[in-house]
């Protein structure tokens, strides 16, 4: 089996169209579609659905991508081994965050480990959205709960809370509650329901059942600055309210607790760079891990 075809195919796979997968690969859309029709002719079965929003993997095209990301897998470990890496680590690594964790935390640190591998180049990209590891969305992920399905790696970096918080001032006009009761005659700063990444992040009616939300931002950080301007009472990342000395916490239950996963596709385990920028994530947060409890 040409691996070249092979290449194109996890391509057409993970894009889930053959357009999307010829601007990746820098091919046209003609040689991306002839390719695998090759593909499909030497191995003489129908490995795509082709449907006018896109093409589905048949039941074929699904068997085949477990062969096709091991055949992955080992030229990556063969270009590491052959390509003589040493403690050289090179190339483009794309990380895909909670915008909280991503913005509030990462983003200020990875600088130091670009420094010092000049060859290394990251990819943030923090927001309130899942990634797909299998479709090459992001080669690190990190995610508020240990994924269960996927030829996945996935690795606990650290629990973390959440609370409720008011900003000073809005506190000296409004009487702060004492029990969580009183919630119902304050103004809440909340999220949208229907378009959290994950339930894990559902957790309004855990501090109070009858959480209804007068305004709501889809993102972690949108929420702080909603809530840092006086809007109303929010439940915030502790990790993240702690910089904002006008920020009051408001103890007034026991705070939520989560936890940050680092996951990536098996695939990637032989890749030095990803092991390097995985290794440099979690020893960053267990150095930092006071901050997030």
């Amino acid at each position: 089996m040409n691996w070249d075809d092979v290449r194109i195919f996890l391509a057409v796979a993970r894009a889930g169209q053959i357009l999307g997968a010829a601007k990746r690969l820098n091919l046209n859309h003609a040689t991306v579609s002839r390719r695998v029709a090759a593909l499909e002719e030497s191995l003489g079965t129908q490995l795509f659905h082709r449907l006018t929003t896109g093409s589905e993997l048949t039941a074929a095209g699904e068997r085949l991508m477990e062969s096709a990301e091991r055949m992955e897998a080992d030229m990556i470990a063969a270009r590491a081994e052959l390509g003589g890496e040493g403690e050289t680590v090179s190339g483009t690594v794309r990380i895909g965050a909670p915008d909280g964790f991503g913005v509030a935390f990462l983003a200020q640190q990875l600088g130091n480990l670009t420094a010092q591998h000049p060859g290394l180049s990251v990819q943030l990209v923090p927001v309130p959205r899942s990634f797909s590891l299998s479709r090459r969305e992001a080669d690190i992920a990190i995610t508020v709960e240990r994924p269960t399905e996927g030829r996945l790696v996935a690795q606990k970096l650290v629990d973390y809370t959440l609370n409720l918080y008011a900003s000073r001032a809005y506190l000296d006009e409004n009487p702060a509650p004492s029990r969580v009761e009183d919630l119902k005659h304050h103004r809440l700063v909340g999220y949208v329901p229907d378009l959290i990444i994950s339930r894990t992040l559902d957790y309004a009616t855990e501090i109070y059942e009858g959480w209804e939300a007068a305004y709501s931002v889809s993102s972690a950080l949108g929420q702080v600055e909603a809530v840092r301007a006086g809007f109303g009472i929010g439940i915030l990342h502790t990790f993240i309210a702690r910089n904002h000395p006008e920020l009051v916490e408001l103890n007034l239950t026991q705070p939520i607790r989560r936890n940050y996963w680092l996951v990536y596709h098996e695939s990637m385990r032989p890749s030095r760079r990803v092991q390097k920028v995985a290794e440099f994530i979690s020893k960053l947060v267990e150095k930092e891990r006071g901050l997030f409890v």
